[in-house]
């Protein structure tokens, strides 16, 4: 009987070490400014503070329900109303999650299947290729165009096919800053057409925006999805 320890292999092996990690390192390593990640060098507001410590008081420390507080889904569906005239259903359509990276790993291996293809656009987020590989998918990948990163809906009509799955799009985009516009909108269903193709929609800097085509521009998005 061998004495080595048992070291399970990786389902990814080829993806290697994050960015995030690779950056943080050379950040503190060098006394940079570390702009690879989005973390405050500021604590919270002091009233969110006082408010999470005031429901630890009251005993709010059990499980929550699977989709989340009814409370908190009802204030995302009234917000999502007031922002882009979505009116989403807080008991079946809102769904709360311990962050973005949970929410896009639920959704891609919720719709992603053996051999689907999935098409995203780089510079992307790194936590989509593993999603997808996860899930048995084949990414396919779209450069931006510099300087501004826009999309070349040309190629990206090119990249579709019979298995083509799913589109994960990010706009605000990181990290490139650029904003989607209502053409761009409009191009992306035109290509996609009658296909049964998903949509997911990135949109963790949704209120990160300063363009004039901003977050009022995903209301198509929404309702299409």
């Amino acid at each position: 009987m061998s004495n080595n320890p048992l070291i399970p292999q990786s389902k990814l092996p080829n993806l290697g070490t994050t960015i995030f990690t690779q950056m943080s390192a050379l950040a503190q390593e060098h006394q940079a400014i570390n702009l690879s990640q989005g973390f405050p060098d500021f604590d919270g507001p002091r009233y969110l503070q006082e408010r999470l410590a005031w429901h630890v008081a009251q005993g709010a420390n059990q499980y929550a329900p699977m989709t989340g507080v009814p409370a908190l889904r009802e204030a995302i569906a009234e917000k999502t109303a007031a922002l882009y005239g979505y009116e989403a259903d807080a008991g079946s359509e809102v769904t709360v999650t311990a962050g973005a990276t949970e929410a896009l790993y639920a959704a891609i291996t919720a719709l992603v299947r053996a051999g689907d293809e999935v098409i995203c656009f780089d510079p992307s987020y790194d936590s989509y290729a593993p999603a997808v590989e996860l899930s048995g998918g084949v990414l396919k990948r779209l450069a931006l165009q510099p300087p501004q990163f826009r999309v070349d809906w040309q190629a990206f009509a090119a990249l579709l096919s019979e298995r083509t799955r799913l589109v994960i799009l990010n706009t605000p985009h990181n990290p490139s800053a650029t904003v989607w516009r209502k053409a761009d909108f409009e191009a992306l269903w035109q290509a996609i057409g009658d296909r049964e193709i998903y949509v997911l929609s990135d949109e963790v800097y949704e209120h990160i925006c300063f363009a004039p085509e901003g977050p009022c521009q995903r209301t198509g998005a929404s309702a299409v999805t």
